[in-house]
């Protein structure tokens, strides 16, 4: 009894071995076929980003100023 549990447990550490190496080797295969962004698109698109990041930055922050204003003239 105890050499079929055995048995059993070397066959599920062999399959999850066998498993692991056939899934890193289509990882490989697979990064092969990707096509990576030039320099220069990686460049401009980080300046969009960052762009469009500190306009809604100073939109948002511009917002605040004057919600804070408007809601100060209120009475208490």
């Amino acid at each position: 009894m105890a050499n079929n549990t055995q048995k059993h447990t070397n066959e599920q550490n062999k399959s999850f071995k066998e498993d692991f190496i056939s899934y890193f080797k289509g990882v490989k295969a697979e990064w092969g076929k990707v096509s990576w962004p030039q320099k220069n698109q990686i460049i401009f698109e980080t300046g969009v980003v960052l762009f469009v990041v500190i306009a809604f930055t100073i939109i948002v922050y511009l917002m605040d100023i004057i919600f804070k204003s408007i809601l100060g003239l209120l009475p208490h």
